[in-house]
């Protein structure tokens, strides 16, 4: 898949907690960069209305679209660029046009992915995060030790700035607060 060479380094997610702030957010990503839209606590007819109004300023801004769904046909529908998901979950058969991000915790979720052909994967928890207090981050050794099983390419997440890319010495990555 061209995805697997082209895919934006830096990844702008969707969250309650961020919704106020994802426009400016959007405004502050270099061009080209990736936007997964999931907004789950949203009802799905308002869902839909600020996907729809996030995605126009996403793509106005040179963005890509991703939406966090459970089928290929929804994100057919409401015109994204990829679904955000686990494999097992996502009904229905993939569209060659549309990019898939997996979802990996460990190596078996990794694997899972590998075996399914994922365009790139959001391996996570890399540090703590708000998002889930409390939860055992992989930390740098673990993060890159499970990386280098993978075969598409690897987005960090969890707890992760400009600032912790860094430290981690990973050009692709992703966050909710980090970059609202």
């Amino acid at each position: 898949m061209p995805w697997r060479q082209t895919l934006p380094d830096l990844w702008l997610l969707s969250d309650e907690r961020n919704d106020a702030a994802l426009e400016g957010a959007l405004g502050r990503l270099p061009r080209g960069s990736g936007f997964v839209y999931r907004h789950y606590h949203l009802p799905a007819e308002a869902r839909r209305a600020r996907f729809d109004a996030l995605s126009g300023e996403a793509r106005r801004l040179g963005h890509l679209v991703v939406l966090a769904a459970d089928s290929w046909s929804d994100v057919e529908e409401w015109g994204g660029d990829g679904l955000y998901g686990a494999d097992d979950a996502v009904v229905g058969v993939r569209p060659p046009s549309l990019l898939w991000l997996a979802r990996a915790h460990d190596a078996d979720e990794i694997a899972t992915a590998n075996r399914h052909r994922a365009d790139g994967i959001f391996l996570s928890p890399v540090f703590p995060t708000r998002s889930h207090p409390g939860t055992a981050t992989l930390g740098s050794k673990a993060f890159h030790s499970l990386a280098r099983t993978s075969e598409a390419p690897i987005i960090a997440l969890g707890g992760m700035t400009r600032e912790r890319a860094a430290e981690l010495g990973w050009p692709r990555w992703g966050a909710i607060d980090g970059l609202s």
